[in-house]
C-alpha cells in the first residue's frame, strides 16, 4: 500500500487560521488542510481529510516522512559565485539555441551574438538563471548527436559564464552535461529522469551538481510516447519518488535533487491541468519543484488554439498557480512580464503576513 499526503486547503497565511497553517517547504505557501491518501494495487482505497491540529492523531508510519517533507526548509543552490535562495519563488529563462524550437523556431541563433543579447535581457529582467537547450524536445522533434548538440550549447555558456550568471543545461546526454559543466554550466536539467543515458546516475553522483528530475512517460527518443496513467497525479508522483529514490542511492544528495512533474510530456490536457492542481503533494517528496509551463501546448488548447507566441496570458496564469503552489523554480520564456508577475505576488503575500487586523473581530 502506497501512502500520499495531499495539501488540499492554501490559506494566505498563519494568522488566518489562528497558527493552524503549515508553511509548506519553507517558502511562502501555507496549508491548513490535508489529504492523507492510501492507494493499494492502482487504486485510492483509503482518504481521510485532517487540519494541522489533528495531524498528530492521523500521521503514523510512512506519512510521518512526508509530513516531515511538507515542514522542512529546501536548501539553496550553490550555483557558481551565485547562491539561489528556494525560500520563494524564482524564475528560469529559458534559452533555446535550437533551430526547432517550438517557441521561437530559432529566433535566438539568427546571429553570433543573438543567444548573450537574449540572456543578458532576462538576467536584467530578474531571472536567477538562465536555462540553455541545445536539442527540441516537442513531440516529434528529431534527435540532436551529441557532438552537435555541445557546439551548440558550450560557446553560449562560456560566454554567459563569464557575465557570472548561473546556468542549467537541459540535455539528457552525459556529454554534454559534461562540457557543459567544464564550460561553466552548473545545474543539470534532464527531461528524461536521467534515464536516457546509462551513465546518467554514476555521473550526477560524481559531478556534485544539482539536477533537475523531470518525469516523462517515453523510454527511448520520444520522451512523450507510452503515457498511460491510471491516476495521473498519482502515477507521476510515485514515479519521481522512484527516480528521486534511484538518484540518492547512486550517491545524490537529496539536496542537489530537483522534481519536474513534466507539464506537456506525454499527457493529455486534463492530465496536465490535473497535475498544476496537485501541484502542492509533490512537496511531500522533499525536494525542490521546478516546474515549466511556458507557452505549452495545454494553453492553445484552452484558447481557440492560439499559437505559441500568442501564449503569454496563459504562461502567466501558470506561473501564478506555481506561486501560490510554492514551487521553487518556475522556468519561462517571457521572463519581464513572470518577474512582474512575481513582484506583485509577492507583494500580497507580504501583506497578507502582516495584516494583523483580520484576526480583530
Amino acid at each position: 500500500m502506497t501512502v500520499y499526503l495531499r495539501p488540499i486547503a492554501l490559506v494566505d497565511s498563519p494568522q488566518s487560521e489562528e497558527g493552524e497553517a503549515l508553511r509548506l517547504a519553507g517558502g511562502l505557501t501555507y496549508a491548513s488542510r490535508f489529504a492523507l491518501i492510501r492507494r493499494e494495487g492502482g487504486k485510492v482505497v483509503e482518504r481521510t481529510r485532517f487540519g494541522v491540529a489533528e495531524a498528530g492523531r492521523v500521521i503514523r508510519g510512512e506519512a510521518e516522512e512526508q509530513w516531515e517533507a511538507l515542514r522542512s526548509p529546501r536548501a539553496p543552490l550553490q550555483m557558481g559565485a551565485r547562491t539561489v535562495r528556494l525560500d520563494q519563488p524564482q524564475v528560469m529563462g529559458i534559452l533555446n539555441v535550437t533551430p526547432d524550437s517550438f517557441s521561437d523556431g530559432g529566433r535566438h541563433i539568427s546571429g553570433p551574438d543573438v543567444p548573450m543579447v537574449h540572456a543578458s535581457a532576462m538576467l536584467e529582467a530578474g531571472a536567477a538563471m538562465i536555462d540553455i537547450g541545445g536539442e527540441s524536445t516537442r513531440p516529434g522533434a528529431p534527435p540532436v548527436w551529441e557532438g552537435d548538440e555541445i557546439g551548440r550549447v558550450v560557446p553560449v555558456i562560456e560566454k554567459l559564464a563569464r557575465t557570472g550568471a548561473a546556468i542549467s543545461v537541459d540535455t539528457r546526454r552525459v556529454g554534454v552535461f559534461e562540457a557543459a559543466l567544464a564550460a561553466g554550466a552548473h545545474l543539470w536539467n534532464d527531461v528524461s529522469g536521467l534515464r536516457h543515458d546509462p551513465r546518467s546516475l554514476e555521473f550526477a553522483a560524481h559531478c556534485g551538481a544539482p539536477v533537475c528530475i523531470m518525469h516523462a512517460p517515453g523510454k527511448g527518443e520520444d520522451l512523450h510516447e507510452d503515457g498511460h496513467y491510471g491516476d495521473v497525479v498519482l502515477d507521476v508522483f510515485d514515479w519521481l519518488r522512484a527516480r528521486r529514490d534511484a538518484a540518492e542511492a547512486a550517491g545524490v544528495a537529496r539536496t542537489r535533487i530537483l522534481l519536474d512533474p513534466g507539464i506537456g510530456f506525454g499527457k493529455t490536457l486534463q492530465e496536465n491541468l490535473a497535475l498544476m492542481n496537485a501541484l502542492p503533494l509533490f512537496h511531500a517528496l522533499g525536494c525542490a519543484l521546478l516546474v515549466g509551463a511556458s507557452r505549452k501546448r495545454m494553453i492553445g488548447a484552452l484558447s481557440n488554439e492560439a499559437p505559441a507566441d500568442k501564449r503569454l496570458g496563459g504562461s502567466l496564469m501558470l506561473a501564478a498557480r506555481m506561486m501560490e503552489a510554492g514551487a521553487q523554480i518556475i522556468r519561462v520564456h517571457d521572463v519581464a512580464q513572470t518577474v512582474q508577475a512575481l513582484h506583485v505576488w509577492r507583494g500580497l503575500r507580504d501583506a497578507a503576513l502582516t495584516d494583523f487586523g483580520q484576526l480583530v473581530g
